[in-house]
């Protein structure tokens, strides 16, 4: 047993390595670029929405680039208001890593690596953001082939097993799972990246998959909430406001839980994809849902957090 949970921490840790390298290799390259981006075009909601969506994009986690907003914000180079559209956008672009993460293409693990690893070695600084950006990916693959690997041996455990098929038939349990496990790792990508293994080999359902989901999306806002700490008001408001969309969007969605699920079953075979799909389609949809009402959200905050500064 002890072996078991041993390797599937070691998996763990290689997959937030891989994200870790990966990401450094992406943001190396578009240094400069990405607090440009982030400040351009953010007069319009939607306009944040586009921007937030292609930097996460670039960066592959959601987490840095509220980090890099908050700290924008605290500032003063965005105002609180324009922040509330980059992380809309934040939560659809990092649906991206879970789409990547949830294709079977482990035959891409070895050439990843092999070309991977020697440009890590290189003194030229693009060649060696490659290299992170294909040894990050790399290891991203190794830990998801580890996690299926693991994923039947630890649920043949008596008290696993018992432990699953609870978190199964309640989904309440599922969704604060999530949220507890994306709080830990402080990746909601690991947390999606290992029930999807789970999902694999049908030892998780997919509408536990989705309330798991759910929670891993409120669970990862603790990054930037931490970030915040300390800061000015409007970096905290941001900070709040991240909180309460995940929040709001998980109560929304999580009545319907089991319809939502059913419609996702027809967008693909793979339970795998199945989770990105929804991932993504319910990002979309809060988004959506939010955008055209960004000012009265931003009101509804500044009145939640007895705020009496309308500037802000």
């Amino acid at each position: 047993m002890k072996e078991l949970f041993s390797l599937f921490a070691i998996y763990i840790s290689l997959f937030l390595f891989g994200m870790t390298v990966m990401r450094q290799g992406l943001f190396n390259l578009q240094r400069r670029r990405m607090s440009e981006l982030l400040i351009s075009f953010i007069d319009k909601p939607y306009k944040g929405l586009i921007i937030g969506t292609v930097v996460t994009g670039l960066l592959q986690s959601s987490s840095a680039v509220m980090i890099m907003t908050v700290g924008l914000v605290a500032t003063r180079v965005i105002s609180f208001r324009h922040s509330i559209g980059i992380m809309l956008g934040a939560n659809i672009g990092t649906c991206l890593t879970l789409e990547i993460v949830a294709l079977d293409i482990n035959w891409l693990i070895i050439p990843l690596l092999i070309i991977g690893l020697p440009l890590l070695m290189t003194k030229n600084q693009v060649l060696f953001c490659l290299g992170c950006f294909s040894f990050g990916l790399g290891s991203i693959f190794v830990a998801m082939h580890g996690f299926e690997t693991l994923a039947y041996p630890l649920s043949s455990l008596a008290s696993v097993h018992d432990w699953l098929i609870s978190t199964d038939e309640k989904g309440t349990i599922a969704l604060m799972l999530g949220v507890v496990m994306s709080g830990i790792i402080q990746s909601s990508s690991a947390v999606s990246a290992i029930t999807m293994s789970f999902m694999n080999e049908n030892i998780l359902s997919l509408p536990t998959g989705i309330a798991i989901m759910l929670g891993a999306n409120i669970g990862t806002c603790v990054t930037a909430w931490l970030a915040s700490i300390g800061g000015s008001l409007e970096s905290r408001l941001t900070a709040y406001a991240h909180i309460w969309i995940n929040v709001i969007g998980a109560l929304l969605f999580f009545p319907f839980i089991h319809l939502f699920s059913d419609l996702i079953m027809y967008t693909a075979e793979s339970p795998a994809v199945q989770l990105a799909h929804a991932a993504t389609v319910f990002n979309v949809i809060s988004s959506a849902v939010i955008l055209p009402f960004t000012d009265r959200f931003a009101g509804f905050l500044l009145w939640v957090h007895r705020v009496k500064d309308m500037r802000i």
